[in-house]
């Protein structure tokens, strides 16, 4: 997880909402590094797991990732949860919890869903709170008021 952050560090540097993904192989190595890319790319399928899963399939020239443990920082949107499913990545760990749009458990649970062919195992809460405060201090950044008008 704390190689999650340092990539949702750089989303931030960036000006990206600060969320971070690592893909690692079944024994641990780092398969791929993703982090929100959304205003880099201008691509609203830039999340930081859709980065992270689209270079470890091109790593390894095959789509399927079945051995691999997705890490991010923020819990994965529906759009995500799809691609992870879609990739067949059985074990994704998050830490902090999406209230609004979260599809690990929060709002939906799309990842362990039985009517669906494909299913994943869930750890949540890794780290949890410096990942939310990461979050939280980034958007009460973006509403305050500029004090420079």
């Amino acid at each position: 997880m704390r190689l999650a952050l340092a990539e949702a560090q750089l989303a931030l540097a960036s000006g990206d909402v600060p969320v971070g993904a690592v893909l690692l192989d079944a024994d641990g190595t780092v398969l791929a590094l993703g982090r929100n890319e959304r205003e880099k790319h201008a691509d609203p399928t830039a999340h930081a797991e859709i980065v992270a899963i689209r270079r470890a399939a091109e790593a390894r020239g095959d789509w399927h990732l079945v051995d691999t443990t997705l890490v991010v920082t923020l819990e994965p949107c529906v759009m995500c949860a799809g691609a992870i499913l879609a990739a067949r990545i059985p074990r994704v760990v998050f830490g902090a919890w999406d209230e609004k749009a979260g599809a690990a458990g929060s709002v939906h649970e799309l990842l362990r869903d039985r009517r669906l062919p494909y299913r994943a195992e869930v750890v949540a809460g890794v780290l949890e709170a410096e990942c939310a405060a990461l979050l939280t201090d980034f958007f009460e950044a973006a509403r305050a008021p500029d004090p420079n008008p």
